[in-house]
């Protein structure tokens, strides 16, 4: 994983809170960084229909099996859980036993701060800057080039046509 700059204050607040919710568009690189960046820390993506089923159907099941932590991708998915998380976190306020991400800024912000206000840290992962995209090998120098490839990490990582994945896209977002 290439860094990113955000890293070092997802890491803080880690330490400071028990819930880090990470929100920020679809294929942005949240997942990346957090198994990256918690290792330790189980993985549970709620896109998977087993876990998510399991999490709507029994969600204080759910969390027991996680009572140490875990990282909860795509929390927007299972709306309720973040309630559950709220009473976990309750009685056991360790900070950095919960890393949330989620894809709809909006719907994953409304649900954690109704639910988890000033139990949760609150970052948005962007696609690459400028400066992040430099650690890639490849990348044009040219400002004009490097602004029409976009700054997502997987035109980066493997060495797509930006004008064909981001058409792809964009094209998935405007269908959905």
């Amino acid at each position: 994983m290439n860094p990113r700059k955000l890293a070092p204050v997802l890491q803080e607040r880690a330490t400071q809170y028990p819930v880090v919710t990470l929100t920020g568009p679809r294929q942005s690189g949240k997942t990346t960084l957090c198994k990256a960046l918690f290792p330790g820390l189980p993985y549970l993506s709620l896109e998977s229909l087993d876990n998510r089923g399991f999490a709507q159907s029994d969600p204080r099941g759910f969390l027991k099996q996680y009572s140490e932590g875990a990282i909860l991708d795509e929390i927007q998915r299972v709306p309720d859980l973040v309630s559950y998380l709220q009473e976990e976190v309750d009685k056991d306020p360790r900070p950095g036993r919960f890393i949330l991400t989620g894809s709809e800024n909006l719907a994953v912000s409304s649900t954690v701060s109704q639910s988890l206000a000033g139990r949760s840290a609150m970052l948005t992962l962007l696609p690459l800057s400028l400066e992040e995209r430099a650690n890639f090998e490849g990348v044009p120098s040219d400002l004009w080039t490097s602004m029409l490839m976009g700054g997502y990490p997987r035109i980066y990582d493997r060495g797509l046509s930006s004008s064909i994945w981001l058409g792809d896209y964009i094209a998935n977002y405007v269908e959905r």
